[in-house]
């Protein structure tokens, strides 16, 4: 199956929250070599490691990276792994969503990960407005982007990405949604809630878990 479409353009707000000194990253999933492209513009000292499943996809970013491998992160060979174990930042931007089994790779970052590493992400959100009324109406069916990328394999809100980070040795010490204007939201938002109260759960924390589009975070290992 295709991977998500490729694209040229970088998420700024994943961007802000990388480490402005790493000295080594390694991002998964690098599409075009967008972001690292950004990112080496500020930080040109950085030795900056694509990891890209898609062949075209992987040529592209060579542009940018100073290393780019091809493959899959979750059957990477040992030699291969080696090379990017020594990152002090793992970059998951919109990727981690992708992984059969992201609780393996992440356990699998955490044995190598320095304690002052970190890992930045971009995850879409599960539990966005939109998808709770597709639910509902049968409506749920897979696009070629977007929160319903037919690529996509597990699915997180909030709550349940805190838990996949603390739960493979990681805490995530700082959570930015994404929201973007949606003019049907507010439509919405309101009934969500109401049926929040009624499965008993503070209806104000779900109707501001239903907004955002994404979420971009960073998460250090567990001390």
């Amino acid at each position: 199956m295709k991977q998500t479409p490729v694209h040229d353009s970088h998420n700024p707000d994943l961007l802000k929250l990388m480490p402005h000194d790493a000295k080594r990253v390694v991002e998964i999933g690098c599409s075009s070599g967008a972001l690292a492209r950004e990112y080496k513009n500020n930080n040109p000292d950085c030795f900056y490691i694509g990891v890209e499943i898609d062949e075209e996809y992987a040529g592209l970013a060579k542009r940018y990276c100073d290393e780019v491998y091809t493959g899959n992160i979750e059957t990477i060979d040992n030699e291969t792994w080696n090379k990017l174990a020594a990152a002090d930042c793992f970059v998951f931007g919109d990727t981690l969503e992708h992984l059969q089994d992201p609780w393996k790779v992440l356990k699998r970052i955490r044995s190598c990960i320095p304690l002052t590493g970190s890992i930045v992400c971009c995850v879409p959100n599960a539990q966005h407005w939109s998808l709770q009324v597709r639910l509902n109406i049968g409506h749920f069916r897979y696009e070629e982007s977007g929160l319903l990328d037919k690529t996509h394999l597990r699915w997180f809100t909030r709550q349940t990405l805190i838990e996949l980070f603390f739960d493979t040795g990681f805490v995530v010490n700082h959570i930015q949604p994404r929201i973007f204007k949606e003019p049907q939201r507010d439509n919405f938002i309101e009934l969500l809630k109401l049926i929040s109260k009624r499965a008993g759960v503070n209806p104000d924390e779900a109707g501001r878990d239903a907004i955002p589009l994404q979420y971009v975070f960073i998460a250090n290992p567990k001390i």
